[in-house]
């Protein structure tokens, strides 16, 4: 009987072995595709900021929990079950619904340009939550629409990293890299959005050097943040324009795409020193005028496209 005890805590432990093995595996796993999609990351961070620029300082942070929560949503209850399952069953669906996100970015990003260059800003008439709780819902929502789009290459870009294990591995993998990724995103911005908060409590501090450097936070925030929104609107039709130029490369039209590699290898290889970075500016410019001509067409059909008028729009002028 002691024997047969002995055998199964010596199976118990080789299974306990098995399934830490099995989790190493996952975890280097769900790391290699968090690395892989960390362009995509990046563009999230900058753009999330954007939708808390010009916000009243104590919704700062509500409005940035209600997007992140609007993300998580985003990614396990609507991307990776829909992915998962069009990985197993049509995979070729993915590029097509990838590149309806990639139009709605370009389309995102060159209305706010055409907003820019009309002097017209969306903060105009004052903050957003002073406007009331719809303002600041219709807020919350554009950024979660947003979000959706990014969040879905991040996740399309994880899967593809893992598309060789198991069906159960892949489905927990894309829930580790949802979880960390959503936490890392709105961590930075959330640390963003409040960085005038902490240079008003250093400069509410008797040293004379910490005074200085929370006066300097507090009067350099202003521009960071502007700077940050603009960073993002670059970036929303950077990512589109990408998106549309590996999609139409994958379906088979591979001039656009071939057009904007021959333009980063002849960057790269014309300079020897930073041949590699100025490729890649060479390649994301291209990209973002890829993106952006994209993006204008959709604006231009967006504005010819008849709209209903709301009750709160003032009433056309009479004809004379």
């Amino acid at each position: 009987m002691s024997a047969g005890l002995f055998g199964l805590l010596d199976d118990v432990a080789a299974l306990a072995r098995m399934a830490a093995a099995s989790l190493d595996d996952v975890g280097a796993a769900a790391g290699r595709a968090s690395a892989k999609a960390a362009g995509v990351v990046v563009d999230d961070t900058a753009v999330t900021p954007q939708y808390v620029h010009g916000v009243a300082a104590e919704r700062e942070l509500p409005i940035v929990k209600k997007i992140a929560r609007g993300s998580v949503r985003n990614k396990l209850l609507i991307i990776l079950p829909v992915a998962m399952l069009l990985s197993q069953f049509a995979p070729w669906l993915l590029t097509p619904i990838l590149m309806l996100g990639g139009t709605y970015l370009c389309y995102e990003g060159a209305e706010k340009v055409w907003e820019r260059l009309r002097g017209h800003h969306p903060e105009e008439g004052g903050l957003a939550t002073e406007r009331g709780p719809e303002a600041e819902k219709q807020l919350v929502g554009s950024a979660i629409r947003t979000d959706l789009i990014l969040s879905a290459e991040i996740m399309v870009i994880a899967l593809d990293e893992v598309a060789d294990e198991a069906f159960l591995a892949r489905a927990v993998i894309l829930v580790i890299v949802a979880l960390f990724i959503t936490a890392l995103v709105y961590g930075v911005v959330a640390a963003i959005v409040k960085m005038d908060d902490v240079g008003l409590a250093l400069a509410q501090r008797e040293s004379a050097l910490s005074q200085r450097v929370g006066v300097g936070m507090v009067k350099a925030m202003p521009q960071v943040l502007a700077t940050i929104s603009v960073v993002g609107v670059v970036a929303m039709i950077w990512v589109g324009g990408h998106i549309l130029l590996n999609g139409l490369d994958e379906l088979g039209w591979h001039a656009p795409a071939d057009l904007v590699h021959h333009l980063e290898e002849a960057v790269h290889d014309s300079v020897s020193a930073f041949g590699g970075v100025l490729g890649w500016l060479a390649e994301t410019a291209a990209s973002a005028v890829f993106g952006l001509l994209v993006g204008g067409v959709v604006v231009a059909l967006m504005h010819l496209v008849p709209r209903r008028r709301r009750p709160s729009d003032p009433e056309p002028a009479a004809a004379h």
